[in-house]
């Protein structure tokens, strides 16, 4: 089991997510914007895995996975975004250390994505 930090805007999206991963044994603490997510990490709370959208108001997944490795090194971060071209492209994302998963997705491959990051 996992402790697992999720940073969704889409309530829908969060709560299938949440819930996948928590089928899958997962303990998640599911925020909807990344200035909240970013407050447990402040706050000292350890995670395994950052699983964050990229696209999100305030804070974007990009700007809370970079406050959130610098505070916790060794987090393990994957991105769940419909614009993983445009932030690879733009050097962004370093997809050698950063996972991404290209929505729409099945929630299956997420749970095998996620399990995949987290055995690496």
């Amino acid at each position: 089991m996992a402790k697992i930090l999720l940073a969704e805007d889409d309530q829908s999206m969060l709560g299938f997510i949440k819930l996948a991963l928590q089928k899958a044994g997962h303990d998640v603490q599911a925020e909807e914007n990344g200035a909240d997510a970013l407050k447990h990490i402040e706050g000292g709370e350890n995670f395994d895995l950052l699983l964050t959208d990229i696209v999100m108001p305030g804070i974007d997944g990009i700007e809370l996975s970079q406050k959130a490795t610098d505070l916790q090194p060794g987090l393990k971060v994957m991105f769940i975004t419909g614009f993983s071209a445009v932030a690879v492209g733009r050097g962004e994302i370093d997809p050698e250390k950063e996972k991404i998963l290209a929505k729409p997705f099945h929630l299956n491959d997420l749970v095998e994505q996620v399990e995949t990051l987290l055995a690496a």
